[in-house]
């Protein structure tokens, strides 16, 4: 008589795919890299364990706080411009219009493009001299910037390129805006309520836990930007280093200065910036965020 194998044993050989890739590919490496950032590893010899010491040194680099200033000021930007600007599309596109499936396509459009190509038909689009934007200026009477030359101008370039790939979230949107009752609109219809104040007092708080979550992904995303202004300007060789970000800064000293203990630092805390950013948008959550039903 052939034994029956207990359920949870056949839970966990069920699950084992995922634990085993948990294990291998997730929890084992941060795990190695949480102890070489205590260490001196130039990845061609074995780690020498030097303490706080990279952690320390990292305080003392005057590019540390040129990165973390650069990085701040672009996710201060993008996150506020992204989450307007698809708030106002989604609304927009949740219209019953004719040519609705189209204009949800182009939007969308962007976000399969690889950001290589993103990068390169951006950085000529707004090549001061040649590229379109400026062009299309001209043609009205209008000087247009020098994008890659001036540091307001470049990180108000970065920011546009980021903008111009919302689609994810305008999908997201969407689908948050179809969830609010319909009974809602109609009982503020009745009051007498406007457009306007009908998205301010109906739709902003049906989005709100959307918008929670789009915010979290944009901060995560904003803190690891990297193949953009890569490409774009070559590592930050912009003005006053303003394309210079904190993902930028980690991959030089990483793969370029082969200080990969140094780099695994500038990861963890990196992290640690992340989790209290997200932890202080949860907390300002709890009164600002509406759930239905809770």
């Amino acid at each position: 008589m052939v034994r029956r194998i207990p359920s949870w044993v056949q839970g966990w050989l069920w699950t084992s795919p995922w634990w085993a890739g948990f294990l291998l590919f997730l929890l084992v490496p941060m795990g190695w890299s949480l102890y070489i950032s205590f260490c001196d590893y130039p990845m061609l010899q074995p780690p020498v364990w030097i303490g706080f010491e990279n952690y320390e040194r990292m305080f003392r680099e005057p590019a540390f706080y040129t990165v973390l200033r650069n990085t701040m000021l672009y996710a201060a930007i993008a996150i506020p411009a992204g989450t307007v600007t698809a708030v106002g599309l989604a609304v927009l596109l949740n219209q019953k219009v004719r040519g609705q499936a189209i204009f949800r396509t182009c939007i969308f459009l962007p976000t399969v493009v690889p950001l290589v190509a993103t990068a390169v038909v951006w950085y000529m689009m707004l090549n001061p001299e040649i590229g379109l934007v400026n062009r299309s200026l001209r043609s009205v009477g209008i000087a247009g910037p020098l994008w890659w030359d001036r540091a307001c101008w470049t990180m108000a370039a970065l920011v546009l390129v980021s903008v111009w790939s919302i689609g994810s979230a305008v999908v997201i949107y969407l689908a948050g805006l179809q969830e609010i009752p319909q009974s809602l609109y109609e009982a503020a219809w009745i009051d007498g309520a406007s457009r306007w104040r009908q998205f301010l007092h109906v739709t902003l708080p049906g989005l709100s836990p959307v918008i929670l979550f789009n915010v979290i992904i944009g901060i995560i995303g904003t803190w690891q930007i990297f193949a953009l202004p890569y490409v774009i300007l070559r590592m930050g060789t912009g003005p006053d280093q303003i394309a210079y970000f904190y993902t930028t800064y980690l991959f030089e000293s990483a793969f370029r200065d082969l200080k990969m203990g140094y780099a695994s630092a500038l990861a963890w805390v990196q992290l640690l910036i992340i989790l209290v950013l997200t932890g202080l948008v949860f907390w300002v959550g709890k009164k600002r965020v509406y759930y239905r039903g809770g």
